[in-house]
């Protein structure tokens, strides 16, 4: 088939370039990382004495097992960071499969906190199924939709319309609705959409799909009295400050009382059994009282810059595949990111979830430190050319079509040469 004058060749499944043009990796991402981790391990310290005493375990219970959580992070990101990329393409099924599992045996096995069921003990741990179902949907869309692009074949119906909209229906029906969960569904939205955006699905169809998660949020909104209150709370917390609107209206007492600079690491008053989930959803509410505005500023200030190199990698990825797997990387953690913090700070429904790095919480960081693996892994193959034509070049081993890249349509293949 011809397009704009070339030859679009079938897809091959060949995503990255060859050892012999890999360069030193971003290390500035792995800095980034590292000292978000060191912030939630501190804050986590801080506050442990508090939810110790309110939970009845030992002072450094929760710390450990941050640490913990960390060390398998770390673990985590040194497999995702030095297994080779095609490794991802490859075993994108077996993630889906594996993800369906985790979701079935947590579903029948998992502990009921709260009134829903999202999780189930390991060893000692918690694992939370949702995490698991982000991290194979990413892998996933990455290898499904480099290979609808370099088919020529992103804006057909059958091929890559349905069965988006199958994971899409699929995906937000087991977190939504099974394990209650419209904060995580957000982020596998967010993840869905910007992939799609980025292969150059068509506006047509992206409205389309909007419009059905507008009315699929509606109908999850309407069907549940949790969520009905929920959404009644976060526009008016403060008429039911001591029930549905608690944590809210502590979370904003707890901003608030930090001011400029903080009440200092140590004086914390919210984490002392006023703040629900003062170690896990709540703990930008904690953090931002214990260091004030400028500590919330810099704190901000490192997501910004955290976000600014991924979107450094998306740009210099050396191949489709890749482009769209540090782009959904991009996606997850800034959602979430957003999610979190708005809700804290009354722009946004509670939504129950954790702040990347920073939250207590093993799945949550042991899976976030893993798709920063990924796009350290990716980094060390970045092309550095600020134009189509060195883009190519760089790129004249790789069967890779391009999608929308920053704002722009390149759906101009690049010959081979032997």
């Amino acid at each position: 088939m011809r397009f704009g004058g070339a030859v679009r060749r079938p897809y091959v499944s060949r995503t990255i370039i060859s050892d012999s043009r890999r360069h030193r990796p971003d290390n500035i991402l792995i800095l980034l990382s590292v000292i978000l981790l060191v912030i939630g391990l501190v804050v986590v310290y801080a506050i442990t004495p508090g939810i110790s005493a309110q939970k009845g375990v030992s002072e450094n219970y929760f710390v450990g097992r941050q640490m913990v959580a960390i060390v398998l992070g770390i673990i985590a990101f040194l497999i995702t960071a030095n297994l080779p990329l095609k490794y991802w393409h490859k075993t994108q099924k077996a993630f889906i499969v594996a993800a369906i599992l985790a979701a079935g045996i947590v579903y029948i096995f998992g502990e009921k906190v709260n009134g829903v069921v999202r999780w189930i003990q390991i060893g000692g741990l918690s694992f939370q199924a949702v995490e698991l179902i982000k991290f194979a949907l990413l892998i996933w869309l990455a290898g499904f939709l480099a290979a609808r692009v370099s088919e020529d074949n992103i804006s057909d119906m059958n091929k890559t319309f349905k069965p988006l909209l199958i994971a899409l229906i699929a995906s937000g029906l087991v977190v939504s609705i099974f394990q209650s969960d419209l904060g995580s569904a957000g982020v596998i939205v967010a993840i869905i959409g910007s992939m799609s955006f980025i292969a150059g699905f068509p506006f047509k169809r992206v409205f389309l799909f909007l419009g059905i998660i507008a009315i699929g949020t509606i109908l999850a909104i309407s069907g549940s009295s949790y969520r009905r209150e929920r959404l009644s709370t976060y526009l008016n917390p403060e008429r039911d400050s001591q029930d549905a609107g608690y944590q809210a209206c502590q979370a904003l007492i707890a901003i608030g009382s930090g001011g400029m600079f903080g009440r200092d690491i140590s004086g914390s008053v919210q984490a002392f059994g006023y703040l629900p989930e003062s170690a896990n959803d709540s703990i930008f509410a904690v953090y931002a009282e214990m260091f004030g505005f400028v500590g919330v500023v810099v704190l901000i200030s490192l997501y910004t810059a955290l976000f600014s190199r991924l979107k450094k990698i998306i740009e210099r990825s050396p191949d489709i595949h890749s482009r769209l797997l540090i782009t959904g990387v991009l996606a997850w953690l800034s959602t979430q990111t957003i999610i979190n913090i708005g809700a804290m700070v009354g722009l946004l429904p509670l939504k129950g979830i954790t702040l990347p790095f920073i939250s207590y919480g093993g799945t949550s960081i042991i899976f976030v430190t893993a798709i920063i693996g990924l796009a350290f892994n990716v980094s060390r193959y970045t092309i550095y050319g600020n134009n189509k034509t060195e883009r190519a070049e760089g790129n004249k081993h790789e069967n890779i079509t391009y999608g929308r890249w920053n704002g722009r349509s390149y759906n101009t293949p690049v010959s081979h040469s032997s």
